[in-house]
């Protein structure tokens, strides 16, 4: 019979902890145990991993490769260790949830996701905020935040659980033309958006001519002003709408980047309400077909 370690969840959640609140004591002082403690346990679960876990760049905190890997299968653990612990003891679930969406993605199929949870809990009381995905990142970071859905810029993100891929689709009205020798015009969202960013990049490595015809922060003043004919735009299938229609490579377009988009949250600091959305988001995710597995996304680039 093999030899099968077992990671304890307490020992897990000390990890989390300390990388996610970014200092032993911080960790020590959410989970009520002295920093001592919190050190003999990260020691202990190092020598279970039989490797360093992290590393003390300064006043920072930085993750090994195996602290990387480790902290992907911790979340996990812990998400489903807590989601088990809150079933079984029967909790009421209750509270306040604060939850950031970006204005540059498919806000509407997310609130949908997260409305319907809320209508399964009445004594849940939903806050959302719509921001850029730097922002709300800066809030959750700033405790702000209960959980967060942003745009994914690095490889390896603070705080991210699950990420998954959107390519962004080009659309215009149903029965509207444009010249691409006149300058292809663009229908935006203000400077700092992935999805501008990508039509942008798309249209000059083309070396099509555009123009923004139209620039505004919310996504149904961009849906509105695709379908009157204002401009072209960057969708998701999520945000499409009738009298729209998809434009591609037969309509002289060139491909769009794929944008991966993150589900974000501090696990030291969510409440059994907050654990339980988070299943609840990632379940409707899976079924939607666009979760990815963060600990097989992070085996594969280690393998490249």
């Amino acid at each position: 019979m093999r030899n099968i370690v077992n990671f304890q969840t307490d020992l897990l959640r000390t990890f989390v902890s300390v990388i996610d609140l970014g200092a032993y004591t911080k960790a020590g002082d959410m989970l009520g145990r002295t920093q001592p403690a919190i050190s003999l346990q990260m020691r202990r679960l190092e020598e279970l991993v039989g490797a360093p876990l992290i590393k003390q760049m300064g006043r920072s905190l930085t993750l090994t490769s195996e602290g990387e890997m480790l902290l992907s299968y911790a979340r996990e653990i812990l998400r489903l260790n807590d989601e088990a612990a809150s079933y079984f003891n029967r909790a009421k679930i209750s509270g306040v949830l604060r939850v950031g969406l970006p204005n540059d993605y498919a806000v509407a199929f997310l609130q949908g996701v997260i409305t319907e949870y809320t209508r399964q809990h009445a004594e849940i009381s939903l806050e959302i905020y719509c921001g850029w995905s730097a922002e709300i990142l800066d809030r959750l970071r700033a405790d702000e935040l209960d959980l967060a859905i942003a745009m994914v810029n690095a490889d390896r993100a603070q705080y991210l659980s699950r990420s998954w891929i959107e390519r962004p689709i080009w659309t215009a009205a149903n029965e509207v033309t444009f010249d691409p020798a006149k300058g292809i015009p663009l229908a935006a969202h203000p400077e700092g958006c992935a999805y501008r960013a990508r039509m942008i990049q798309a249209l000059d490595a083309a070396q099509m001519r555009w123009r923004v015809a139209y620039t505004g922060p919310g996504i149904s003043g961009l849906q509105n002003a695709v379908i009157n004919g204002l401009g072209v735009s960057a969708l998701t299938r999520y945000t499409l709408l009738p009298g729209m229609r998809v434009l591609g490579e037969d309509d002289g377009f060139p491909p769009l980047a794929e944008i991966r988009v993150g589900l974000f949250y501090k696990h030291p600091r969510l409440s059994d309400a907050g654990i339980r959305l988070v299943n609840h988001i990632i379940a409707r995710l899976d079924e939607a077909g666009v979760s990815g597995d963060p600990v097989r996304r992070h085996a594969e680039l280690d393998r490249q």
